[in-house]
């Protein structure tokens, strides 16, 4: 977009010239403004608050204050009050809030799992993360504190210091289990028998265990200096391990992406060890969890 075009307002006529790719660029600009005055708006909502501002200008509430002068909903302004003052006590998530640096329907999303700990790894994901990811990343938290609790383990933190690593989720009854008929019918019979149907399973699946693993040292021996592409035999592997969806068990979507989490640049080979499916959201993750970590590696000790 040219300079002429964003720094002064064309007339009808010479919007009539522009082509369509300008057009739509001219229109995502001015759209990115007005949705980032708008959430430094509502991050000014509560020092007006504080300050009764609304009442010493003739408004009759902050709700009629924020809907005149911007169009914010009172819902809108309650969740901004409640936030700030909820972050009280931790700075970093209050000043992207304040700052309207993040939305505050995204700081909504982690509020339920921020502490004084992790307020500062928060608000750097709230930056990067999409909405749908940070409420991915609030429920795997929200998991992980609840087993933590249950089993009276405290925090554990990995080397990015951001608590248990993604591909050590503990497990968790996401799905109900379901058998076909034939099958419940065959176990069925095979314990009215007096056979140990649990060691029975539990058997099969150790030796499903140990064959992925054999397979696994097999093509990981194999694997050498690699372009991008997983070849085809590990990416059949990995479906015979994980099925078709996200390798965290907490989460039942489909998985859309295989996930290097030894970084590829790096190791520049697809030992399946290291490679894990991940739905979009819990692959955003991993990439700014992995990015923070590699910031901290390279930051001046």
């Amino acid at each position: 977009m040219t300079n002429s075009l964003t720094n002064r307002w064309p007339g009808d006529k010479a919007f009539q010239t522009l082509t369509d790719a300008q057009l739509y660029g001219l229109c995502k600009e001015y759209g990115a403004r007005v949705l980032e005055a708008r959430r430094k708006f509502i991050g000014l909502l509560p020092e007006v608050f504080k300050r009764q501002l609304h009442s010493k200008k003739g408004f009759g509430s902050i709700e009629e204050f924020a809907a005149k002068l911007c169009g914010v909903s009172r819902k809108q302004v309650q969740r901004v009050l409640n936030l700030e003052e909820r972050f009280a006590d931790k700075p970093a998530l209050k000043l992207v809030l304040t700052s309207g640096e993040v939305s505050v329907n995204k700081l909504a999303r982690v509020a339920s799992i921020a502490t004084s700990e992790n307020q500062e790894e928060l608000a750097v994901l709230a930056k990067k993360l999409p909405q749908r990811a940070l409420e991915t990343l609030a429920r795997d938290g929200r998991i992980h504190s609840a087993l933590s609790a249950k089993e009276g383990v405290g925090e554990n933190k990995n080397a990015n210091g951001l608590g248990k690593p993604l591909f050590e989720v503990e497990s968790v009854c996401a799905h109900t289990l379901q058998l076909d008929e034939d099958v419940r019918y065959e176990l069925q019979e095979l314990q009215e028998k007096g056979i140990d149907v649990s060691a029975l399973i539990r058997q099969m699946l150790g030796k499903r265990r140990a064959d992925l693993a054999a397979k696994k040292a097999k093509l990981a021996a194999q694997t050498g200096k690699l372009s991008r592409y997983i070849p085809a035999k590990i990416r059949h592997l990995l479906r015979n391990e994980h099925g078709d969806k996200c390798s965290i068990r907490t989460c039942g979507k489909r998985a859309v992406t295989i996930h290097h989490t030894q970084r590829y640049a790096l190791s520049r080979n697809h030992d399946p060890n290291f490679l894990a499916p991940l739905c979009r959201e819990h692959h955003s993750i991993a990439h700014s969890i992995d990015g923070m970590f590699w910031e901290r590696r390279r930051a001046p000790t």
